[in-house]
C-alpha cells in the first residue's frame, strides 16, 4: 500500500455483532403508496420549515409546501399529489412520543409530479446556482443528524476545501440501507460526487468504505473507474462511520475539539446525500424519499425499501411482514444510536436509515446499573479518547465546568462505553443530559446578558434625555 492509500485506525471503538445479513441479501424494494402522509416541518437541524399551503388545497408530487425560514433550515416538498387535509401537532418519531408541527396530505392515487426542470447541463452553472438547487431540493444529510446540505457546502473565505470525503461506511449493526445504495446505484453515487466537485473543487476524494461490503466496493469503484476518486477500503470496527473517526482513518489528521472538519480543509457527505445531490440537480426531484432498511426479528421479510418521506412506520413494518405478538421494541436507526419509537404511528423521516423491529431475546432489556467500579474499559473503548468514567461522575454531581473541560462536546454518543460498561450504566442517557443542561443554562445566561445590555442602553438613553432637558 502507498503512502497515498495509506490507513489509519483510531482509538477505541468495538466490535458488536453486526447482523446485516437479515437484510442485504434482496434488492431494494418500493414501498406502497400510503394513503395518508404526515410531513413534520422539522425533518433537519435548524429552524422549522413555515407552510406555503393551505387546508383544503391540492398539491402535486414534487411541489413545495413548506418554505425554509433561515439560513439553516431545510424546505419540504409533497411526496405525491393529494389534498392537504390537517396542520398542526401531529406524532413526532421521538423517544418521548412528543407531537410536532406538520403538513398531512391525503393521497389522491394518481401520483402526480410537478413539472420538473433537470439540469443535467450543471456544468456551466456558478456554485450560486447549484447550491440554489441543492438548498431548494430540501437536502439534508440522510446519514447523521440532518444538517442541510447547501448551508454545509457554502463557502466560507477563510475555509478552502481541500478533501471531499464521501461516507459509505455504514457501521451501525443491522442498517444495510447505504449498502443496497451503493450496490444498486452507483453510478447515481458518482454522478453526485461529480457535482459536489463541481461546487467546492476540492484536490481530491476520498470514499470510504468499510471491508464488510465487497459488493459495494465493487460496484463503486467500478462507476470511479474513469476518475481520480480513491475508494479506501478499511476493516470494519464500530464506530469508523462516525465523521470525525472517518477523516481520522482516511486522513491520518484529528478535527480539533470543539473545531469543525471545515477547519482542517475537509468536507464529509454520505453516499445517500449524493445519490439526492444527484437527483435534485441532474432530474430536477426534491428530496421526497429515502431508503431504509427493515429489519429484526420481529419480520417475516426484512430488507431495504424506498419509501415516501411521511409514511406511518407501521405500514412500513407491515409491508416486511411484521409479526405484533414477537414485537418487543421498535427502534428508528440502530440498536447502539438508534432510539425506541413508542407508536406505529410516527412517520418516515428523512434522517431515519433503520427501523429495527425486534424480538424480547434478539434485544433484552439491560440489568439493573451497579456502581461503577473504575474498570476502565469505557476509556478504553472510546473512539473520542474521552474519559468516560469522570465524565459520568461529573454528570451526577452537575459539574459543568468539568464537563466542559473534560470535552463532553466532543462526546459522538456511540454507545460504545455503555456496551462494555460491566455495571451496565447507561452512560450515554448521563451525557446527554448533561449536553441538555448546559445548553440550557448558557442560553438562559445569554438571554439574561442581553436583558442586561437592553436595560443598560435604555438608562443610558433616559439619562441623555435629562441632560438636554436641563440644558
Amino acid at each position: 500500500m502507498s503512502a497515498q492509500e495509506r490507513i489509519w485506525d483510531i482509538p477505541g471503538g468495538i466490535h458488536p455483532a453486526e447482523r446485516k445479513e437479515l437484510s442485504n441479501r434482496t434488492p431494494i424494494q418500493q414501498a406502497p403508496l400510503p394513503a395518508r402522509l404526515t410531513l413534520p416541518l422539522g425533518q433537519h437541524i435548524g429552524a422549522v420549515a413555515e407552510p406555503c399551503v393551505v387546508v383544503g388545497e391540492r398539491v402535486r408530487k414534487g411541489q413545495k409546501i413548506a418554505e425554509a425560514t433561515g439560513f439553516v433550515s431545510a424546505p419540504l416538498h409533497a411526496p405525491t399529489s393529494g389534498t392537504v387535509s390537517f396542520i398542526g401537532p401531529q406524532p413526532y418519531p421521538h423517544v418521548s412520543g412528543m407531537l410536532a408541527p406538520a403538513i398531512v396530505i391525503d393521497s389522491d392515487g394518481l401520483d402526480e409530479w410537478i413539472e420538473l426542470t433537470p439540469h443535467p447541463d450543471y456544468r456551466h452553472m456558478d456554485s450560486a446556482e447549484l447550491l440554489a438547487l441543492i438548498r431548494d431540493a430540501g437536502i439534508s444529510g440522510l446519514g447523521g443528524a440532518g444538517f442541510p446540505t447547501a448551508v454545509k457546502l457554502t463557502a466560507r473565505p477563510t475555509q478552502k476545501i481541500h478533501t471531499l470525503i464521501i461516507n459509505g461506511t455504514e457501521c451501525e449493526p443491522y442498517i444495510t440501507a447505504d449498502d443496497l445504495l451503493m450496490r444498486e446505484r452507483a453510478a447515481e453515487l458518482v454522478s453526485g460526487i461529480d457535482i459536489l466537485v463541481q461546487l467546492i473543487q476540492p484536490e481530491q476524494v476520498l470514499i470510504g468504505i468499510e471491508d464488510n461490503k465487497p459488493e459495494a466496493i465493487a460496484a463503486v469503484g467500478g462507476a470511479c473507474s474513469e476518475r481520480s476518486y480513491q475508494v479506501r477500503v478499511f476493516p470494519t470496527k464500530y464506530p469508523s462511520g462516525g465523521e470525525k473517526q472517518l477523516i481520522q482513518i482516511l486522513t491520518g489528521v484529528e478535527v480539533p475539539s470543539g473545531g469543525l472538519p471545515a477547519d482542517i480543509g475537509i468536507l464529509c457527505q454520505n453516499v445517500g446525500t449524493c445519490v439526492a445531490v444527484h437527483e435534485a440537480v441532474v432530474h430536477g426531484k426534491p428530496l421526497i424519499s429515502r431508503i431504509t432498511t427493515l429489519t429484526g426479528e420481529a419480520l417475516a421479510r426484512p430488507g431495504n425499501v424506498e419509501a415516501l418521506l411521511g409514511t406511518p412506520v407501521g405500514e412500513l413494518l407491515e409491508f416486511a411482514g411484521l409479526d405484533r405478538s414477537k414485537l418487543n421494541r421498535l427502534i428508528m436507526g440502530g440498536p447502539m444510536m438508534g432510539f425506541t419509537l413508542p407508536s406505529l404511528e410516527v412517520p418516515l423521516i428523512k434522517t431515519a436509515n433503520c427501523l429495527l423491529a425486534s424480538t424480547a431475546a434478539e434485544l433484552p432489556p439491560p440489568p439493573p446499573a451497579l456502581p461503577c467500579i473504575r474498570c476502565g474499559e469505557c476509556a478504553e473503548a472510546c473512539p473520542a479518547s474521552l474519559l468516560p468514567q469522570q465524565l459520568h461522575f461529573f454528570a451526577l454531581g452537575q459539574e459543568h465546568e468539568q464537563l466542559k473541560a473534560h470535552n463532553l462536546f466532543d462526546c459522538i454518543e456511540c454507545g460504545a462505553c455503555a456496551y462494555v460498561c460491566p455495571s451496565s450504566i447507561p452512560l450515554v442517557q448521563y451525557y446527554r443530559a448533561a449536553k441538555a443542561e448546559i445548553r440550557e443554562l448558557e442560553q438562559k445566561q445569554l438571554k439574561a446578558e442581553h436583558s442586561k445590555q437592553r436595560f443598560e442602553q435604555r438608562q443610558e438613553r433616559l439619562r441623555r434625555a435629562e441632560e438636554q432637558k436641563e440644558a
